[in-house]
This record gives structure tokens, C-alpha cells and sequence, in this order.
């Protein structure tokens, strides 16, 4: 399986690495993003690189170990980035990178039943050492539970009929696998979605990969944690892949970047509130056709970054 990096260019263009630089890609996957970082910050940048997940661990490993100790590679959720930093001796960063997508070998792995076609039985954990898996969710929320998930998480209008249908399909045994609960879904949503170009299943599996892997919340911890460990002039960089990611990445961005929040009606600051960082794109980088036709998958992703003031 070859996973493709998803707008490696912009993003390192954004980072804008150096020499003598420390760096932190958060969400290491197959290493691509962490591999130009490291060469466009030689010789003597360093980086630290963050996955929860064992399978990026291994692949990232190999194919970044020419980069000898100049790179420090920890199996750990992003959310935990200072600790990992504290334990190293690390008090400040130069750039931060935030990939939230899922690397080719996630999806194409039977056995996490990330995919539609999985004839695995529901994981979606990306840190397999945690305990709740999709299985569990599918097979034990209340019908209000699961119509609440699937709303919040995948936006999914037709949430009621899908909780509906699969409350009684597990009731009769028929959910043992990824590719069922995708079927279950297909025949619950209305005519005009199974005719539509993407899968009728796509909202509810984000849905519950996300409930899974507690994704907003973890983000939501990862940017507040990393704009304090910036150095200055150090750039943060997220690349998005979804409403739901790109809307907290924007909000965040946004609230560092405000300065005075006086009243209109005072003619003189007396907040002494000053902005932390500056926008270093005001409209989200999207990836271009070429990389759209060569890699359908980097169709959604939005790239914002920022600036430590």
C-alpha cells in the first residue's frame, strides 16, 4: 500500500523550515510531510514526530531512519504533544504540522474497517491500544445515542431512519462486519442518496470514527497545546479534511489573532489584550488539480496556517 502525501509543497512552503530548526509533525502518518521537512531543514534540523497509531510508527520508522537522530519518533495521540515535548527537554518549537486525514494504509486495512468493503468486523480505532471500537457503539447505543452521533459527528440529516435501521439489523444478527453496516445504511437512507456520487455510507463511518478516536476533542487539545509552544515566528500548519475539522481549525485561528476586544464605544484600549499570532493565508490553501486528479482523495483538504507573534 502507497500512501500519497496530501499537498506536501504547501505545507512545506507554509512551515517554512530552516536549518538549527526543531520542528513537531503531530500526525506523522506514512512520514511524507516529515521527510521534506527534514530535508528542507538540513543539515541540522530536528524533528519530533507523534502517531498513535502502530502501523504509522512502523512505516514512518523505515522510511525516515536515514534522517538518523536528527528525528525522534513517539507512538502518542497529538492531544499529549506538550508531555512529549517536556519529557524531551523541549520548552519551544519552530513549526507544528497537523495532517488530520487518514493515510492510505488506514483505509486499505481490512482489518480496521475504516473502508465500506471491509468484511472485518467494526474497529476504527486508530490507536488500537484503546477499548472502544465502532463494533461496540453499533451493538449497544440507544437509538437517540446513535441519531445524536451520527448529527454531531457526521452531519447526517437522514440520522433518525439510519439509527433506526440499524437498531433492528442488529437485532436480527445482520451487522457482523464494516461492509454490512454499510449495506444497512445504503438500504435506510432515501432513493435519491443511494443514486448520488458519494457513498451513502461516508457521514455515518466518519461519524463513528470519530465518536471511536474522540477526533474534535483531541484537536480542540492539540491547538490549544500548540500555539503556546511556538516559539516566535514559529508557523502552525493544519490540513483538514472535513466541515467539522476545518471549522475548529478556522475559530481557533481566528481567536489568536484578535487583538484589542474593548468596546466600540471606548476610544482608548484599556484590554491591553494583544493578538498571539497572524494569519499567514486569510482563505484556507486548496490542493491543485493536478494533485486533486492524481490523488482523488486530497479532493477535501484545506490547508490553514498560522504565525506565533
Amino acid at each position: 500500500m502507497k500512501h500519497i502525501t496530501v499537498m506536501l509543497k504547501e505545507a512545506v512552503e507554509h512551515m517554512a523550515p530552516v536549518s538549527e530548526g526543531i520542528y513537531l509533525d503531530a500526525t506523522l502518518g506514512g512520514g511524507g510531510h516529515a521527510e521534506a521537512i527534514l530535508e528542507a531543514s538540513s543539515p541540522k534540523g530536528r524533528l519530533i514526530g507523534l502517531d498513535q497509531d502502530d502501523m504509522a510508527i512502523e512505516e514512518s520508522g523505515r522510511r525516515l531512519k536515514r534522517f538518523g537522530d536528527r528525528v525522534t519518533i513517539i507512538r502518542e495521540n497529538f492531544r499529549h504533544m506538550a508531555g512529549v515535548l517536556r519529557q524531551l527537554q523541549i520548552e519551544k518549537v519552530d513549526g507544528i504540522l497537523m495532517d488530520l486525514g487518514l493515510s492510505s494504509f488506514q483505509l486499505e486495512s481490512e482489518e480496521r474497517a475504516f473502508s465500506f468493503k471491509s468484511p472485518a468486523p467494526l474497529d476504527m480505532r486508530m490507536d488500537r491500544r484503546g477499548q472502544l471500537t465502532a463494533a461496540e457503539i453499533v451493538a449497544t447505543a440507544s437509538k437517540d445515542d446513535l441519531v445524536r452521533i451520527l448529527r454531531l459527528y457526521g452531519e447526517e440529516h437522514q440520522a433518525p431512519r439510519i439509527a433506526g435501521a440499524i437498531i433492528k439489523s442488529r437485532q436480527e444478527g445482520i451487522i457482523r462486519s464494516a461492509a454490512d453496516l454499510a449495506e444497512v445504511i445504503s438500504r435506510a437512507v432515501s432513493p435519491s442518496r443511494r443514486r448520488g456520487r458519494i457513498h451513502p455510507a461516508t457521514k455515518s463511518f466518519q461519524a463513528l470514527r470519530i465518536a471511536v478516536n474522540v477526533e474534535l476533542e483531541s484537536l480542540t487539545e492539540a491547538l490549544d497545546s500548540g500555539i503556546h509552544l511556538l516559539r516566535t515566528g514559529g508557523r502552525m500548519v493544519a490540513i483538514s479534511f472535513h466541515s467539522l475539522e476545518d471549522r475548529i481549525v478556522k475559530h481557533r485561528y481566528r481567536e489568536w489573532t484578535v487583538g484589542c476586544i474593548c468596546s466600540p464605544r471606548i476610544p482608548i484600549c484599556v484590554c491591553g489584550h494583544k493578538p498571539l499570532a497572524r494569519l499567514v493565508n486569510k482563505k484556507p490553501i486548496l490542493p491543485s488539480a493536478e494533485e486533486i486528479s492524481a490523488n482523488p482523495r486530497s479532493r477535501s483538504a484545506k490547508l490553514r496556517a498560522i504565525e506565533r507573534l
